[in-house]
């Protein structure tokens, strides 16, 4: 799967939320862009919505300000489809229980190619799925691999990978855990 934006829509909304919850926390974009390990014109065209980043790149921005993912993107009517290097990630629902928020995600990843995901904040877990195909993923060093009916799960607050093994497309429920109620900051 190639390089593709995430977003199939309008950046300017989520660009909007990005600078609304980088200038809440006090981060210049310089500071932002190099802890998120991107270039500063790429954080600015986010912000400014004249650049539809990759769904990593919003991961790497959004686990450097601590919140979910959900945090800047639109509640849509329909599940919100982003696309990353080889996983295609449909949002289904976020929801909050006390001091935890939950994005449940529909997975799709083609063989082929590998998506090396960024850390997420300190505490965030990942749940894992698999309905069909083989899919290797979890932490980086140590990935770990799920068929039909398997669960993983691991804490994502370091380097991840998704990767189909085998010739089949692999369909996926992902549940991502964030601890704390940070969704709605930034809105």
């Amino acid at each position: 799967m190639d390089s593709r934006p995430a977003l199939d829509g309008d950046p300017r909304e989520v660009g909007q939320r990005v600078r609304r919850l980088r200038e809440a926390r006090g981060v210049s974009l310089s500071e932002l862009a190099r802890r998120a390990g991107i270039g500063k014109a790429t954080l600015s065209g986010v912000e400014t919505g004249q650049r539809n980043p990759t769904l990593e790149t919003l991961w790497a921005i959004t686990a450097q300000l601590g919140v979910p993912i959900g945090a800047i993107l639109d509640t849509p009517a329909e599940p919100q489809v982003m696309y990353g290097t080889a996983v295609e990630a449909t949002l289904l629902e976020v929801f909050e229980d006390q001091e935890v928020t939950y994005e449940l995600y529909r997975l799709r990843v083609p063989p082929g190619t590998t998506q090396s995901s960024p850390a997420h904040h300190e505490g965030v877990t990942e749940h894992l799925t698999v309905f069909h195909g083989t899919l290797i993923a979890g932490p980086a060093s140590a990935p770990m691999t799920a068929g039909p009916g398997d669960h993983i799960s691991w804490t994502s607050d370091g380097p991840h990978l998704y990767r189909a093994q085998g010739p089949d497309v692999v369909q996926a429920s992902l549940l991502i855990r964030y601890p704390g109620r940070q969704t709605l900051q930034g809105r």
